[in-house]
C-alpha cells in the first residue's frame, strides 16, 4: 500500500494544480490534497504524464494554477449603483 501525502493547495507540485488530470483527494474547506507519494497524471497544459509531486517552479512551460474555484462574478443587476 502506498503512503498518503497531505499537502496544502498553495504548494506547487503538479498534485495541486488545477490542469493536473491526476488521483487525488481534494479537501476545499481544509485547503488541502491528499495524493499517493507515487502517483502520476497527465498535465493537460502540457500534454505529458507528470508525477504528483513534481515541483514546477522551475519549469518555464508550466501554467500552474491553484485548485480555487474562480470567484462567482457580481450580480451588476442586483446592485442599484451598477445602472
Amino acid at each position: 500500500m502506498a503512503e498518503k501525502l497531505i499537502l496544502p493547495t498553495e504548494v506547487k507540485v503538479c498534485a495541486t494544480c488545477s490542469f493536473w488530470d491526476g488521483e487525488r483527494q481534494v479537501d476545499a474547506e481544509m485547503k488541502l490534497v491528499v495524493v499517493s507519494d507515487e502517483c502520476s497524471g497527465e498535465c493537460l497544459v502540457q500534454e505529458k504524464n507528470k508525477p504528483g509531486l513534481h515541483d514546477v517552479r522551475q519549469e518555464h512551460t508550466c501554467l500552474w494554477e491553484d485548485l480555487e474555484p474562480d470567484a462567482p462574478p457580481e450580480d451588476k443587476a442586483a446592485d442599484p449603483k451598477a445602472a
